[in-house]
């Protein structure tokens, strides 16, 4: 027992378990991010986020919609045009993926470091 209680994230079948796992995936954080400023379209935010596939943006963009957290809105136009927004649930995330965005900016090169004196062992001995 975890001592959680209801909603206790350690639980399997847990509802925020699910939500939790959702935003840790490496590519929600910096997509929802993205999407934090308004509308953008799938070009954009591939410009946006470095490292990206076309293919990994689009399989989390459908992700994120099935679970309620972005909306994909079609133009009727020719060209076609699609944007993608934060729904009202995704856009409860901002101000925690802000929060989450500082730290790793405070607390990044710390990180890098710690990761780094771990692998010299490693290196020097193989």
């Amino acid at each position: 027992m975890s001592g959680f209680g209801p909603g206790d994230p350690f639980l399997a079948d847990c509802p925020a378990r699910l939500a939790v796992e959702l935003i840790a995936d490496k590519w929600t954080v910096v997509v929802l991010a993205g999407l934090s400023r308004g509308p953008v379209r799938h070009g954009e935010l591939i410009e946006l986020i470095g490292g990206i596939s076309r293919k990994m943006l689009t399989q989390t963009l459908r992700r994120l919609e099935s679970h309620g957290l972005v909306r994909r809105r079609p133009y009727a136009e020719a060209p076609p045009r699609v944007e993608y927004e934060l729904t009202p649930l995704g856009a409860t995330l901002t101000e925690p993926i802000h929060v989450l965005t500082e730290w790793a900016k405070a607390n990044g090169d710390a990180v890098l470091a710690a990761l780094d004196a771990d692998s010299e062992p490693a290196a020097q001995h193989g």
